[in-house]
């Protein structure tokens, strides 16, 4: 819901330290001048398993670039994003991506973007994939800020391999969030209840 150096490169690496050096206070300062992100503890409990949350970091994971839900609305540059990822230690995961757009009108428009990819996604994983069938339900918006909207997609290949995911899409102002949750099953084993009240919290957070 992705090192080692070897020994001849490490001359390379001295040689351009001060360069990466430079080119690493961007993400720095770009996260200071993030929304504020979902805590570990915001997340639905595991009935096994602590929350582990990652960095707030800019740019756009690559998994969601590549992802059929997402990646139409929020691949590209990266301007103006952010992420974090969370892990249990079981087959559970969630990520948070948030991005600022220039005006409320645009949030607006990306807000309705994500939530009609979403929709839709469920066409394009079967026709990218003849073995994998694909499910989506509709959970509903919420009354928080400018509004939140809470989507499941389940997908099952032709294997037995069985996947349940939540995704909400929520503004607050020039901000979207999407929240994203997955595991293994189908969905009777989505903690909606609990995944409406992290989205609530995800957007009530933004600002």
């Amino acid at each position: 819901m992705p090192k080692r150096t070897g020994a001849g490169a490490l001359l390379a690496l001295a040689v351009t330290s001060l360069a990466l050096g430079a080119t690493l206070a961007t993400p720095a300062n770009a996260a200071a001048r993030a929304p504020h992100f979902l805590a570990a503890a915001d997340l639905p409990p595991h009935p096994s398993s602590s929350w582990t949350a990652g960095k707030v970091t800019a740019g756009v994971p690559e998994a969601v670039e590549q992802d059929r839900c997402l990646s139409m609305a929020l691949g590209g540059d990266g301007s103006e994003t952010w992420y974090r990822e969370f892990r249990t230690d079981r087959d559970t995961s969630a990520r948070q991506v948030s991005v600022r757009l220039s005006t409320t009108a645009a949030a607006k428009g990306r807000f309705s973007r994500l939530n009609k990819d979403i929709k839709s996604c469920a066409a394009r994983i079967e026709k990218a994939d003849r073995e994998t069938e694909a499910t989506l339900k509709d959970y509903g918006t919420l009354p928080v800020e400018e509004g939140a909207h809470v989507h499941g997609l389940h997908t099952v290949t032709s294997w037995g391999a069985s996947d349940i995911r939540l995704l909400s899409v929520g503004r607050d102002g020039r901000t979207v969030t999407v929240v994203d949750w997955g595991q293994l099953g189908d969905f009777a084993d989505a903690p909606v209840r609990a995944f409406k009240k992290t989205t609530v919290t995800a957007v009530n957070k933004l600002h």
